[in-house]
């Protein structure tokens, strides 16, 4: 019992997770707070929804929890529509990924719920590998399998030649969906 770490009240709780979330400045998941906070994974997310219903500008992504702070540079954004199959999953996340960007998240049009959305934020291979290994154990489907592989990311760069490397590339390899 000595290793255990001290059950934090709930107020005092909320704090520390976003402070550990602002200091970590990457996602941390949800098993991981609930170790350094003494409780289940359970009243994490929870606190999690709490904690979001505030305000606060935190994520749920496949790597864990993450708040995202303002950048001191305002990053280029853009939607990219994309259509491929499941196995070509990785790399096109890949192509994306090496040409700098960040993965935002996915978008598809469902017929009966209409926009449905996914976080993601992947940055690198790492990110990648993490999301397509976590949705190979869950044994889980991708939006995109909902709408015959078309969908949509929300993307952003530090330049504009980066995107526009990233649509060469997906253009090369079949991915992207143009006019």
């Amino acid at each position: 019992m000595k290793n255990q770490p001290k059950k934090l009240v709930s107020s005092e709780r909320r704090s520390a997770i976003l402070q550990w979330l602002l200091e970590e400045g990457q996602p941390i998941t949800g098993s991981d707070l609930a170790r350094r906070s003494g409780v289940s994974r359970q009243v994490i997310v929870q606190d999690m929804s709490l904690l979001k219903a505030k305000g606060e500008p935190i994520f749920s992504t496949a790597q864990g929890y993450l708040y995202l702070q303002q950048q001191k540079e305002q990053r280029i954004q853009r939607l990219i529509a994309v259509q491929h199959a499941p196995e070509d999953t990785m790399d096109e996340l890949y192509t994306f990924v090496d040409s700098g960007l960040t993965v935002i998240d996915v978008i598809i049009e469902h017929p009966i719920y209409g926009e449905i959305t996914g976080t993601l934020r992947l940055s690198n291979r790492q990110d990648v590998n993490a999301f397509c290994d976590r949705l190979q154990q869950e044994g889980a489907y991708l939006l995109s399998q909902l709408t015959n592989g078309i969908h949509l990311h929300s993307v952003e760069a530090d330049t504009e030649q980066q995107i526009e490397r990233a649509l060469q590339h997906l253009r090369e390899k079949g991915y992207l969906v143009e006019e």
